[in-house]
């Protein structure tokens, strides 16, 4: 070694210089390492032998019987067969926690999905991708509309447009369904659970395309068919005072007492 290299490092700091090729430092092992780099030759060669490792460390990972000393020895002597093992090792364990938490976030937004309140957008009037409430499967907000037994009705005198709540009591609140007829677009509008004791609960937000929903004059045929909006709260139905329909810029298209 040449004079500069400030002695032999110990077997930590080998492990250091692959952690950092790795990127599996956290910030402050990271800022310390760069202010050691900065003075070890020794240290800033391994790191230019180590560069590019981790693609090939993350493939020997995945073979069984990773991490064993066979791996170690199939590769090169630069760095040692005994750091190489760490480093397989450390790859194939930075990979199994990275599957853990992928498997649990979906295991997470499945749950959600099956027991949580379901925000589902029906556009009776169909999109630019051509689907209407013929072709939605059988539990879409339309049908689930239709099964419902409680329904609230209510129009706003000034902007004309209607609306029809059906709901009905769940385990962990109410899901509610909202039939709009007459609004024009486009806007952004939220579906929204006012409660007794004066809490606002939004239900489900969605976009009106420019032809609208529910109007008997429109000049095409999707813009005449009502808008159906289904949602959830966590309120009981009871603790419903009303039901309103909002655009995001503050303007309430219409009011449903419960």
């Amino acid at each position: 070694m040449q004079g500069s290299v400030q002695g032999s490092p110990s077997p930590s700091e080998h492990e250091t210089v692959g952690a950092y090729a790795l990127g599996i430092l956290d910030d402050a092992e990271a800022t310390a390492f760069e202010a050691h780099l900065a003075g070890c030759e020794w240290c800033a060669q391994q790191l230019d032998e180590l560069a590019g490792m981790e693609p090939m460390l993350a493939a020997l990972a995945d073979l069984p019987g990773s991490g064993t000393p066979a791996i170690g020895e199939s590769l090169s002597a630069k760095p040692s067969p005994r750091i190489v093992d760490r480093l397989v090792d450390e790859v194939s364990e930075r990979r199994a926690a990275k599957k853990r938490r992928s498997f649990f976030m979906l295991a997470a937004a499945a749950a959600l999905i099956v027991s949580g309140p379901l925000a589902v957008l029906a556009a009776s009037g169909g999109d630019s991708g051509g689907e209407t409430p013929r072709t939605l499967a059988a539990n879409s907000a339309q049908s689930v509309f239709e099964s419902l037994q409680t329904k609230v009705s209510g129009t706003d005198p000034s902007t004309q447009v209607s609306g029809t709540v059906a709901m009905q009591e769940k385990a962990w609140g109410t899901e509610a369904v909202i039939e709009l007829k007459n609004v024009k677009g486009p806007l952004k509008c939220s579906f929204i659970a006012v409660g007794k004791n004066g809490e606002r609960e939004t239900l489900s937000s969605w976009s009106v395309p420019e032809w609208g929903y529910g109007i008997p004059g429109a000049t095409a045929d999707k813009g005449k068919l009502p808008l159906y909006v289904q949602g959830g709260a966590a309120f009981a139905p009871d603790e419903i005072d009303h039901f309103e329909v909002m655009t995001f810029d503050g303007k309430k298209l219409v009011e449903i007492d419960a």
